[in-house]
């Protein structure tokens, strides 16, 4: 815990000490009931089976995940925060991250006792907003009105909570979807929430039917995990965008319709003129959110139904669904352009702040079925159109089978 950054220790010790302080204050005013004990018992039952069934699944999710892991535990804790007292609820997911940390996460990071801990107190506190908020609406609002402030409220404060430690507990000052999260995974906590949302409806009449929520967590927990793994075999983890493999089993399909309608495609290779040169000036990890960045650039310059992938190195494909040779050309050079244009804020090995702004790339087109009648003798023809346009001086585009036919730009010196 010691090697945790300082802000983060003082933020995760102000939060401990707030959610003892709420939980002291609960304990001394709020009556605890026997019918609140039924309830924690079924919740404690609920929960340990649900964590058995899925225990192997939530252990490989959490391994695999890299930003704010959504671990489902909001379709228990959101009752216990609605129908238990504040210091009940505390109690309950003490007990639910202690049982997750020993039987699911036990030899990983999130098994780390301070982090079990850090992330149990966002839990309760979260909880302890959900049970102020509908306490506060219960009687001006429906029934339906205070458990959809509940959910609203935990979401939301779970949230910031979790969104800021992420902040303060990293040295290289994560974006905001690394804190926040992506939006399947707010979409997957909020539908978490919304199944807790229905037993709070459910446990106090008719408990055994929450029995029937098990098996949605349990195929919620079994489909974000496939998703997760597609996501690994397709993507290219460094850029995000496609892998050289799916691209061109994608790009094979795309070929396929484009023959059998007599409609045609474009093909660019992108590649990063001197880009050896920013890795032996700057380090890897610069070069590393270069590509990034040139990677974010391509997909924002292509359309949706276009296939942008990385074929290895500082080098990139793109197919341009029904694209005409000549509007192939035109985004290269839009893209050629921007590229010139990228200012890429990074940090060298030592930590270094460093700003690169003088990157260029050489593009080479070629149009199926102009240039070969299949996707390989497309692709060959693009691969020489872009050494032709690195022999020619760099940083220009360079259309397949025109090859002395290109757009023409003064090479700039590489990044240095």
């Amino acid at each position: 815990m010691t090697e945790r950054p300082l802000p983060w220790l003082g933020y995760t010790l102000t939060t401990m000490i707030a959610m003892i302080a709420l939980v002291g204050h609960a304990t001394a005013t709020v009556a605890i009931e026997r019918s609140h004990f039924v309830i924690f018992g079924i919740l404690v039952a609920f929960v340990v089976i649900q964590t058995e069934v899925s225990r192997k699944i939530e252990r490989q999710r959490r391994i695999l995940s890299a930003g704010p892991h959504m671990n489902m535990t909001s379709v228990w804790t959101l009752p216990a925060a609605l129908l238990l007292p504040p210091q009940v609820t505390a109690v309950l997911v003490l007990l639910v991250y202690a049982y997750l940390g020993r039987r699911t996460w036990s030899g990983i990071r999130p098994g780390s006792p301070h982090l079990l801990l850090a992330n149990a107190t966002n839990v309760i506190l979260s909880c302890y907003g959900a049970f102020a908020v509908s306490h506060a609406l219960s009687g001006s609002v429906s029934a339906t009105g205070t458990i959809a402030a509940g959910v609203a409220a935990s979401f939301l404060l779970n949230g910031v909570l979790t969104g800021l430690g992420l902040r303060l507990g990293s040295s290289a000052k994560p974006d905001l979807k690394t804190c926040a999260g992506s939006w399947d995974d707010n979409v997957l906590e909020l539908a978490t929430l919304c199944l807790g949302g229905l037993l709070v409806v459910v446990l106090p009449h008719e408990p055994l039917l929450a029995l029937t929520v098990l098996f949605p967590v349990h195929m919620l927990h079994r489909s974000v995990l496939v998703k997760h793994l597609e996501e690994l075999a397709t993507t290219d983890q460094k850029t995000k965008l496609l892998n050289a493999v799916s691209w061109k089993d994608a790009a094979e399909r795309e070929m396929s319709r484009a023959a059998r309608e007599h409609s045609e495609f474009g093909t660019l290779m992108i590649d990063l003129d001197f880009f050896k040169k920013v890795n032996d000036t700057y380090g890897h990890l610069a070069g590393d959110d270069v590509l990034k960045s040139v990677a974010a650039l391509v997909k924002e310059q292509t359309r949706a139904h276009d296939l942008a992938g990385r074929f290895g190195g500082e080098e990139f494909v793109v197919l341009l669904a029904n694209s005409s040779k000549r509007d192939s050309v035109a985004t290269a050079e839009r893209i050629r352009e921007l590229v010139g244009q990228l200012v890429v804020h990074t940090h060298t090995n030592d930590g270094s702040p460093v700003v690169i702004d003088t990157l260029t790339a050489s593009i080479g087109v070629a149009s199926f079925p102009v240039d070969g009648k299949t996707l390989d003798e497309a692709l060959a023809a693009a691969d020489a159109a872009v050494y032709a346009a690195k022999r020619s001086g760099r940083n220009r585009v360079v259309a397949s089978p025109d090859l002395d036919t290109m757009t023409e730009a003064p090479p700039l010196q590489a990044a240095a």
